[in-house]
């Protein structure tokens, strides 16, 4: 039946091999929360840029995976996804097991904090976006280049695809249709190491603090849009200003952004948004909230952006200001506290004690297993309380469980992610839970050890710097 797959050339042969050699290293367990702390009411931290919902499937054929003696048939192609407050994300997905979960929600991630960060040729994919469809969208002249035949969206999309699990999953991976096999090829063959691209719109740092009557920051932006909208922040009397107190309501790359406390005012914390329409850039990672396959962007239209700063003031004592990032080098979730009080500041964690002088800053890289659920309160001065929740997700299926045979791939497009068979493809959509993309049949298990971790009180990382006359996030 897979006669046309057959092994073509050393190169199709040792990407089998490795595809035979890979092992699990999924490890089982469940959310984390603070004890003793209630959780806050806050969503996933973001470190800024496009969030957007998946709309499904769109444009795609089919391909074939080998893998543990066996052909699986799965869609190939190109996913849809709506921007919140407006624009559409083109992706292919970078998480070939995995599957999609329906109407999943998804933000914009640098590459260290997906699978893409620990693979060296992260950059070849990069190169295949810009190089094939939809960004190059003269079929004919893509298809000449290839030496393919012909292409139509959807092989062009579907072979496209094929070249970018072979980068990203380490998969041996065909397309279906000869002329996008070509093409895959082609751009595999091409392929070169590129630059990560930058963020749509990010701020450095996300968090700060200090005393009332001063000017908390400087907090720096990122983004690749002409300029941004700076709200004013939710609190009275409270400004954002540029270093001579002058308000700000409008930013650009590289602007540095002051929260202005004036003396007097009560302890207390405040938020503002910085907001922008502009396209993300091709190449930029997108991970989802839950767990449902990676993507990488691969076309934007204009979209709206956005990231959020947080300040916290007082008179006296502690002033701690907290960012949360995944880390995926390291198998966890950094969590940095920042203290520009003149008291230490001390927080509790799974009943561990962490304690930050004053004008230091701290970063404790809590362990969480790959696929695990974590939500993390921490309780700062007067009551108030911060959470940081989401999924880390640093590694494809591929490599974190075996190839047994007896996951299979999806047939077709599942109908809960909204995805339509295009024109000129095969099939429709069928019943269940399975990934458009996706080779698994269940959500991988969840386990638990990361507790455990914490709790024997080897498992945080600490990396301390001291701050003496600095302001906080310099």
């Amino acid at each position: 039946m897979f006669a046309a797959f057959s092994v073509q050339g050393r190169k199709r042969l040792g990407r089998r091999l490795a595809a035979a050699v890979l092992t699990s290293g999924l490890i089982a367990g469940g959310s984390i929360a603070a004890a003793g702390v209630a959780a806050a009411d806050e969503g996933p931290q973001h470190q800024g840029g496009a969030s957007a919902t998946l709309n499904g499937l769109t444009t795609y054929h089919r391909a074939v995976l080998h893998a543990d003696g066996k052909n699986k048939e799965l869609p190939a192609g190109l996913f849809e996804m709506a921007v919140d407050g407006g624009g559409t994300l083109k992706t292919y997905c970078i998480d070939i097991h995995n599957p999609t979960q329906q109407k999943a929600k998804y933000l914009e991630t640098s590459w260290d904090e997906t699978s893409l960060g620990e693979n060296k040729e992260a950059g070849k994919i990069r190169w295949i976006l810009q190089n094939s469809y939809p960004q190059v969208d003269d079929l004919a002249g893509l298809a000449k280049k290839a030496d393919a035949g012909a292409l139509t969206k959807e092989t062009a999309a579907a072979g496209t695809q094929v070249a970018i699990w072979r980068y990203s999953d380490g998969v041996d991976v065909e397309a279906l249709d000869p002329a996008a096999e070509k093409l895959a090829d082609w751009l595999e063959e091409k392929a070169e190491n590129l630059e990560e691209p930058k963020a749509s719109l990010s701020l450095d740092p996300a968090a700060v603090s200090g005393p009332a009557g001063t000017k908390l920051g400087p907090i720096t932006v990122r983004t690749n849009a002409e300029r941004a909208s700076v709200t004013a922040p939710d609190a009275p009397g409270v400004k954002v200003t540029d270093k001579d107190g002058k308000p700000v309501s409008e930013a650009a790359d590289g602007t540095e952004l002051y929260v202005d406390v004036p003396a007097g005012t009560a302890d207390g914390s405040a938020t503002f948004n910085v907001q922008a329409t502009t396209s993300v850039s091709v190449g930029r990672a997108f991970s989802s909230v839950t767990k449902s396959q990676t993507q990488i962007l691969a076309g934007s239209s204009e979209s709206t952006v956005s990231a959020t700063a947080a300040a916290t003031w007082a008179k006296k004592g502690a002033m701690p200001a907290l960012s949360a990032k995944k880390n995926c080098a390291k198998g966890g979730v950094d969590i940095t506290a920042t203290n520009e009080g003149d008291e230490a500041f001390t927080f509790e964690l799974m009943k561990l004690k962490y304690t930050i002088g004053a004008g230091e800053s701290k970063t404790v890289t809590v362990p969480v297993a790959e696929d695990q659920a974590y939500d993390f309160t921490i309780e700062l001065p007067g009551g108030v309380k911060k959470t940081f929740k989401g999924v880390l997700d640093c590694k494809t299926s591929s490599s974190t469980t075996p190839p047994t045979g007896g996951d299979e791939p999806s047939s077709e497009p599942s109908p809960q992610s909204g995805g339509t068979t295009s024109a000129g493809t095969t099939g429709g959509d069928t019943t269940g839970d399975l990934a458009e993309t996706g080779a698994s049949n269940a959500t991988p298990m969840i386990a638990g050890i990361a507790a455990a971790f914490l709790l024997a009180g080897g498992a945080a990382v600490f990396f301390l710097r001291k701050k003496k006359g600095a302001t906080a996030g310099q």
